[in-house]
């Protein structure tokens, strides 16, 4: 026995225009489809429609967790502010966590993800390899005071998100929970009808070594990838990588030029008649307080992201004017790698030892020709940090890359030992010793998967759900008058009987153009139609992605959905 809605008696209120703030499809059809409602900025209710598709993309997350051995659990979102102090994120978070204090005093934060709180309960709930290995899981409500929440669910201040995490003691137990994962988040994509690519990816303030995202491919999405056309390489652009290769060429001198006015990459390029991948920029930033030098070529730009992801936990700032005072070697405009004295200088490998460049002089208005790298100055580190391009070699094959727009949707990590050496998190090993458990960490935006099928499946009318995770099965629209809306009724309870979720628009007063408006906005899979010839006990079945319409007698029809 199956629920049948109806639309009399249900809270959905549909709107004919875009919500002004509006700016993403989702945004718009979810608020227009009386499936959610904004309540302040990133903050948003789930409405009885809305609930159900969220509650249907949670039970196959749930099924398929549950299908690899994952307990699920339920931690508070409340948490402690001393598991993240001893972890090193409750300053690494900064502005995104929200951070509050008890009537004692007492500080805490509203969890944005569990990897302290998790690493403690299995510290004291597991006392062996015998208990191990082990996944938990939850899904639940996590906060992030994000500077601009827009988008709708896709980036809001509160949402509901999946997050497990596996405990095992050696590497290749790690690497079979993450494998067991991997699966099981292709499993439940699939079933979810997300149109997905899987990308290699950074870590960030998760901290652990392999890591991949999930991401659906959407005009909406905050993500940017690439993949390659010839081959299956695919990632994060700030996970991308470009080969070191040491070039063998003779240079001539050193010569300096006389370049007046040319303090950027642009005005150089025109006064000297060359093409801006001649010159070396080098951008000066801030690391924990000290001044470094990024060398990249001229016409790339330094991804401050890439640069903070390599450099983490250290804090990257751009200088300011005042860090220019008493640094004769700091010419504004003018720095070039050749006379920087206690800089530490970090390179994109483009900046590849024998390569020459055009640079600063460290003097004004001067630049330095033939400036070589290796002869006439150091790297420190190579490390990736310009901003990747279409048409960017692929590090597996060489073609170019193309790029993209995408949502991320899940991401799983190798997390390592570092939150069990943070907490002692050992277990009593084979050999009667303590052993250091390992640790992966995966999660999955479930409010965020709903807006991701909403972007991608949605079409000029409205909403259009795949049925697993529609808020019901069937849509019976009452044409009208009495006896359609008679039929209609009895129809949908002969298929409730047999199982299948009904809607059913059973709203007086309200008209065949409007109902049908809606049905198509709301976007349940199947449309019934009462209508003109519901006298003989004909009915109508619309495909609401293809569109494909077909008259049948009521028994033909409630056969064909029940079958």
């Amino acid at each position: 026995m199956a629920q049948v809605q109806r639309m009399s008696r249900l809270m959905v209120k549909t709107l004919r225009d875009d919500p002004a703030d509006a700016e993403t499809l989702s945004h718009k059809l979810l608020v227009r489809a009386g499936y959610v409602r904004r309540n302040a900025a990133g903050i948003w209710t789930w409405l009885p429609l809305g609930k159900k598709v969220l509650d249907n993309v949670s039970r196959v997350v749930r099924e398929e967790m549950d299908a690899i051995g994952a307990q699920e659990v339920l931690l508070p979102a409340l948490l402690p502010k001393e598991p993240y102090e001893a972890s090193a994120r409750w300053e690494e978070y900064g502005d995104l966590l929200f951070r509050l204090k008890d009537r004692k005093g007492a500080e805490y934060l509203l969890g944005p993800t569990h990897e302290e709180i998790f690493t403690l309960v299995v510290k004291d709930q597991v006392a062996s390899y015998k208990d191990l290995p082990v996944m938990l899981y939850q899904i639940q409500t996590k906060y992030r005071d994000e500077a601009r929440p827009r988008s709708g669910v896709l980036r809001g201040r509160e949402f509901q998100m999946k997050d497990s995490y596996s405990f095992d003691i050696t590497d290749e137990g790690l690497a079979e929970s993450y494998r067991l994962h991997r699966e099981a988040y292709q499993k439940i994509f699939a079933r979810l009808g997300l149109d997905y690519r899987i990308v290699s990816a950074v870590s960030g303030a998760m901290g652990g070594s392999a890591s991949e995202e999930f991401l659906a491919p959407a005009a909406a999405g905050e993500d940017t990838f690439v993949d390659c056309p010839a081959c299956d390489y695919a990632a994060n652009t700030e996970a991308v990588t470009f080969k070191l290769t040491p070039v063998s060429e003779e240079h001539g001198a050193v010569e300096e030029l006389d370049t007046p006015d040319t303090p950027t990459i642009e005005t150089l390029a025109e006064h000297l008649g060359v093409p801006a991948s001649a010159t070396l920029k080098n951008l000066l930033v801030k690391v924990d307080g000290e001044i470094v030098a990024v060398g990249v070529p001229g016409d790339r730009e330094v991804d401050l992201g890439k640069l903070g992801e390599h450099l983490a936990p250290a804090v990257v700032e751009l200088v300011t004017a005042e860090d220019f005072e008493g640094r004769a070697d700091l010419v504004r405009g003018y720095v070039g790698p050749q006379g920087l004295e206690k800089v530490r200088y970090i390179a994109d490998p483009r900046v590849a030892p024998g390569t020459a460049w055009i640079t600063g002089a460290n003097k004004i208005n001067t630049h330095a020709k033939n400036v070589v790298a290796g002869r006439d100055f150091e790297v420190d580190d190579y490390l990736d940090v310009v901003v990747v391009q279409a048409g960017d070699p692929c590090p597996a094959c060489g073609t170019g890359l193309k790029m993209d727009r995408a949502i991320e949707i899940g991401h799983i990590f190798q997390l390592g030992r570092k939150y069990a050496d943070t907490f002692g998190l050992d277990v009593l090993g084979q050999q009667g010793k303590p052993v250091r458990v390992t640790m992966g960490s995966y999660g999955i935006g479930v409010s965020r998967a709903v807006a991701a099928l909403a972007e991608q499946s949605a079409d000029g009318q409205g909403l259009c759900w795949s049925k697993e995770v529609a808020p019901a099965d069937v849509h019976v629209v009452a044409a009208g008058k009495a006896l359609q809306t008679e039929l209609a009724l009895d129809v949908s309870e002969k298929l409730g009987a047999a199982g299948v979720r009904v809607l059913v628009d059973d709203r007086a007063g309200v008209s065949p153009g409007v109902k049908f408006t809606d049905a198509e906005l709301i976007g349940v899979p199947t449309i019934l139609v009462a209508g003109r010839r519901s006298a003989e006990g004909v009915v109508e079945l619309k495909d609401r992605r293809t569109g494909e319409r077909e008259e049948l007698t009521v028994e033909e029809a409630i056969a064909r959905l029940t079958a």
